[in-house]
């Protein structure tokens, strides 16, 4: 009898279990390419619905629903501001500045769209992924490059945010 009563317990404790939305660990994925015809760096910047939204209610607005259809037409002020103070990169050592295009959801990420113009040669690219780490202790930033002909990833960490890619 014992085994039956073990059996009904595993089948139904699922039930009993928190269904809470958070995940195990805190990761965003930008990645980078250029476009030579473009002359241009076309950046997406992948990160969890549900982290973006506790960053946005914490920094700047705790009523903010993101992924809703009668989202806050804030939201993208928001991302934006966010992005440009934890988002760097240097193109040839020296700082570029962004435009962030906007974003889209699908399923539980969000896609920020950003573009950096006017970028007619790349001898070093260095890029500072901050996201996240004001809200996370553990969040981990992966950066994937993808220029001239080269694929680099680089894994960014509170304790060491940074990643450079040369090509001389």
């Amino acid at each position: 009898m014992k085994p039956l009563h073990l059996l009904i317990a595993i089948l139904i404790s699922p039930l009993f279990i928190s269904s809470n939305t958070e995940h195990e660990y805190y990761v965003s994925v930008t990645e980078v390419a250029y476009s030579k015809e473009q002359q241009s760096l076309q950046i997406i910047s992948q990160i969890f619905i549900d982290d973006l939204e506790v960053l946005i209610r914490k920094r700047y607005d705790e009523r903010i629903t993101l992924g809703v259809d009668e989202e806050s037409r804030v939201v993208d002020d928001y991302i934006q501001r966010y992005l440009t103070s934890k988002l760097q990169i240097n193109i040839n050592g020296k700082p570029a500045a962004y435009n962030y295009l906007g974003k889209a959801y699908k399923e539980d990420i969000a896609y920020c769209y950003i573009e950096l113009e006017n970028v007619e040669t790349i001898k070093s690219i260095e890029i500072t992924n901050q996201v996240l780490f004001d809200v996370y202790s553990s969040q981990q930033n992966i950066v994937r490059m993808k220029l001239l002909n080269r694929n680099k990833s680089f894994l960014l960490v509170p304790e060491n945010d940074t990643c450079l890619l040369n090509f001389e």
